[in-house]
């Protein structure tokens, strides 16, 4: 692990969270966009599919030499060089209507994504001390979540009045924002000679608690993107609840995940472990099964709100696990090799759900998928260690404080 010595700069912290802000709005409104261009054009599922599986499988795809590139590269090059790379490419996008260049362009961005999201994850560490490390992650993830809550409902209105040029634009300008964020932040990593990095290897095998987390973690977040799509029949037909309603319902777990992220960032650093994220998986999963219960929409609100808060919480456990029990140097093929199992994980729970919306009842499918990762949680309860972990060598650890500009 390399956390800084000195003071943690929350300028940073804050300069990182806008980026995330920012990038997540940007994706996502340019995803919704895409996704309508598409539906009003006449374009079936098909070519929707074909758009979501191009935004998450380059993830996938790319994490091990995406990985070894943040670890290597100065990382305000890459934020910079990338973020205009992205920006050309959206700019682009604005000006594209053949259904099969979309793809091709998507795919492109997402090529990007899988070298700035490590980036930025692997910078974290570096700007704060290790007792901040959960209220800076907290800081980030919520930024994250604000800038999710926001696209939708932008994109909805700026294509209704506006047409979708001008989200496409809006989203090539965050890419820009994102470079100017890179050229801010102070603290820096990266910028060494293949062979010192490559002297701290990094394989998650190796670490039999991080291997567990990742497989738990993986496994319920197929589930829940399998949710994602089993909800709306589960809401609107199974339960009978209006448009207004679903809206609210589906607003709910984000709300939790805001709540999750920011009141987890104040638990104590001892409380968290692969222990507790296990913890997590299973009070999201609960909630989860609980909800498949339900005899009205209403009781869904309070539901997802509690699972939403899990998921918040997970996540800032999760990057303060990783950044603890791996060397600076790995960082970025952590964060890498983690984000593509998640990734994948949720790219294999949309491909499979749609089948089996077709095949069961809404109640049914949501209730399997909740228990499912129910069982993957406790499943892996037996395999994680009592004793607490062993900090990681971090290698050149002179070098640590070579990472930070100025």
């Amino acid at each position: 692990m390399s956390f800084t010595s000195a003071e943690s700069r929350w300028a940073d912290v804050r300069l990182a969270a806008a980026g995330r802000a920012i990038s997540v709005c940007g994706d996502l409104l340019a995803a919704t966009t895409l996704a309508l261009v598409l539906q009003e054009a006449g374009h079936g599922g098909f070519a929707v599919s074909g758009l979501l599986v191009a935004a998450s499988l380059p993830i996938t795809l790319l994490a091990a030499p995406a990985g070894r590139l943040v670890d290597r590269a100065d990382s305000r090059t890459l934020l910079v060089v990338v973020g205009l790379a992205q920006a050309a490419v959206c700019l682009a996008l604005a000006f594209v209507t053949q259904p099969v260049l979309i793809v091709a362009l998507v795919a492109l961005l997402s090529c990007g994504l899988a070298v700035t999201q490590p980036t930025l994850s692997a910078l974290l560490p570096g700007m704060v001390r290790s007792a901040d490390l959960a209220r800076a992650s907290g800081l980030v993830q919520t930024a994250g979540l604000v800038g999710m809550l926001i696209a939708p409902a932008l994109a909805g209105v700026l294509v209704g009045q506006m047409g979708a040029r001008v989200p496409l634009l809006l989203d090539a300008a965050s890419y820009l924002a994102l470079v100017a964020v890179g050229l801010l932040i102070r603290t820096r990593r990266g910028n060494k000679p293949a062979p010192q990095v490559d002297d701290v290897t990094f394989r998650l095998r190796a670490d039999r608690e991080l291997m567990v987390m990742t497989v738990a973690v993986a496994a319920v977040v197929a589930g829940v993107n399998a949710i994602n799509v089993f909800e709306v029949f589960f809401i609107r037909e199974t339960l009978g609840a209006s448009t207004t309603v679903y809206g609210f319902v589906m607003a709910s777990w984000a709300v939790g995940m805001l709540i999750g992220g920011l009141g987890f960032a104040r638990v104590p650093r001892r409380l968290i472990s692969v222990r507790m994220v296990l913890v997590l998986l299973t009070g999201s999963c609960l909630a989860v099964v609980a909800a498949a219960t339900a005899s009205a929409a209403g009781w869904l609100i309070p539901l997802w709100i509690v699972g939403g808060i899990a998921n918040g919480a997970l996540n800032v456990c999760t990057t303060v696990t990783i950044a603890s029990r791996v060397p600076a140097e790995a960082h970025g093929r952590a964060f890498s090799v983690y984000g593509a199992a998640v990734q994948g994980a949720g790219l294999f729970g949309l491909i499979v759900a749609g089948p089996l919306a077709e095949q069961f009842e809404p109640r049914v499918l949501v209730a399997g998928a909740g228990a499912m990762g129910l069982l993957a949680a406790l499943a892996c309860v037996p395999l994680v260690r009592r004793e607490p972990p062993v900090t990681p060598p971090t290698g050149h650890r002179g070098e640590i404080l070579d990472n930070v500009a100025g």
